[in-house]
């Protein structure tokens, strides 16, 4: 990684897109964005004049020019308790959304704007802006939510009412479904783009599961280590064959998946059927103690980064691994997925550092 003497710049929030091809950075001054594979800068918007233009959260929507923004930091741009829809061709907002809170995180698909609150989410036509749903959840600090991406009707997982609990909203088929996903309280979720699986976290942090959003059921379970950890991110693989975990041990993980997606996209068909009753059951499944013949299984390639960092996980090509830090690091890490042990650093960049990624002029 290129040193240099210049102190970075404070990072406010950090995350890729919806297939890993690009990330966002949120800063005190406004964000950039890049891209992933290869690594290089594509466009950034500073705010002016200074202080002003803090930048705590920013989505993307695939590679395309609408982001969505929320201000932050100690002198934000926009209200945090607003959600401003960024068109970069015009270098300004087109459209905003007002709330009585902070808001704590947006998920965008190409037909929906997810936002979500402490205690609620917000769900919006994209088009026109149109309010379509709400719900209540559990305090939810971390902004836990994610959506499905493919064409067809979303499927969005959250927090439910009750700690350790996780909805899942199905909406093509108009099904709720009530997961008790851990006895302790969720930190961390992921959902395959496909809407199939989705993977949790408790605040323990030494075991991940992985759930069918058709039913609930538990799937699988993989151990991240033995200790107590904060688990910082969660990442499916595009071909949900593999799941990757961060935490503040510093070290990243990745496991195979024992999931035949080929069966699951079979059974989420048959429950689409158009002759299916539009009803919505609230069950809780995996009540009490988890059965004993659920052996947890270690990860199959790992890599040791800094104790205590931040870091964001998502997958390259083929088996490579991308690894966001909040200190401007950027890494893609090749790993043997039958082999296993060590990954390999192939590439190294601060992204954060003007010496080591030009960046143009402003426009």
């Amino acid at each position: 990684m290129t040193s240099s003497s210049q102190t970075p710049t404070p990072l406010l929030h950090l995350s890729f897109n919806q297939d890993y091809t690009c990330f966002a950075a949120g800063l005190p001054s406004g964000f950039r964005i890049f891209n992933s594979h290869p690594f290089r800068h594509l466009f950034h918007h500073t705010f002016t004049p200074e202080p002003g233009g803090g930048i705590s959260l920013v989505q993307m929507l695939f590679r395309c020019n609408i982001l969505a923004l929320v201000g932050g930091g100690p002198h934000p741009q926009y209200p945090p308790n607003k959600v401003m829809i960024w068109d970069d061709h015009q270098s300004g907002c087109i459209g905003e959304l007002s709330f009585r809170s902070q808001v704590k995180s947006v998920r965008l698909r190409r037909d929906r704007i997810v936002v979500v609150l402490v205690r609620k989410i917000y769900v919006y036509n994209f088009a026109d802006l149109k309010l379509l749903h709400q719900i209540d959840t559990f305090e939810n600090v971390n902004g836990l939510c994610e959506v499905s991406h493919v064409d067809g009707e979303m499927v969005l997982v959250c927090l439910g009412l009750r700690k350790g609990e996780v909805r899942v909203e199905d909406y093509g088929r108009r099904v709720t479904k009530l997961v008790k996903a851990h006895e302790s309280g969720v930190v961390c979720v992921a959902l395959t783009n496909d809407g199939r699986l989705f993977a949790t976290a408790s605040s323990k942090g030494t075991l991940i599961r992985v759930f069918n959003t058709l039913d609930g059921s538990l799937l699988q379970e993989v151990r991240r280590g033995a200790e107590r950890a904060d688990i910082y991110s969660l990442a499916f693989s595009t071909t949900a064959e593999r799941l990757a975990v961060s935490s503040d041990k510093g070290t990243i993980h990745v496991f195979n998946l024992k999931v035949d997606s080929g069966a699951l996209a079979i059974e989420r068909s048959a429950g689409q059927n158009i002759g299916s009753p539009p009803v919505v059951s609230h069950l809780s499944f995996m009540k009490g103690v988890l059965p004993k013949y659920f052996s947890s299984e270690w990860s199959v390639a790992r890599l040791h980064l800094n104790e205590g960092l931040q870091y964001v996980v998502g997958f390259g090509h083929e088996n490579t691994i991308v690894i966001l830090g909040m200190d401007g690091s950027f890494y893609r890490c090749e790993f043997d997925p039958v082999a296993g042990g060590d990954m390999t650093v192939v590439e190294c960049h601060n992204f954060l550092n003007p010496s080591d990624e030009p960046y143009p002029d402003e426009p």
